[in-house]
């Protein structure tokens, strides 16, 4: 599953697919930038290699994405984690799926429940004066 949490919305988007590589993680930043076409786009990332290809790098910078890279170790400071860490509980803990297309279905069930309820995540400290001066390295190139 590649997934994307959107602060603004509150909204989980997914796409579950047979693999996880750069080509499947390149097709998920183009459904996000049709969702927020105008917009400057900041995807925080882990360090899997996949988000870190040339050719996804080169589109995102094309497209007004910016690849906003986690310390090694630090995927705990993304915020989907915490989405990860629920759905097993609510979509797949006490289940026996019979195929991968039912947990499939199963994810994308409490996936459309929990958007359906979703409300826009307040940031940490918004009005804190290390947002004016702090700047955040990406990972090199």
């Amino acid at each position: 599953m590649l997934a994307a949490f959107d602060l603004a919305t509150g909204k989980l988007y997914c796409r579950i697919r047979p693999r996880e590589r750069w080509r499947e993680f390149l097709g998920l930043l183009k459904v996000l930038r049709t969702r927020r076409p105008g917009e400057k786009l900041y995807v925080v990332l882990d360090n899997f290699s996949p988000h870190s290809h040339a050719e996804v790098r080169a589109w995102a910078a094309d497209d007004d994405i910016e690849l906003v890279f986690l310390p090694a170790y630090g995927s705990w400071l993304n915020w989907i984690e915490t989405e990860f860490a629920a759905l097993p509980c609510f979509a797949l803990h006490g289940t026996d799926h019979r195929s991968h297309a039912e947990q499939n279905a199963a994810v994308a069930a409490y996936v459309r429940r929990r958007n359906a309820r979703a409300e826009p995540e307040m940031p940490f400290a918004p009005d804190s004066p290390i947002r004016s001066w702090a700047d955040y390295p990406t990972k090199a190139a």
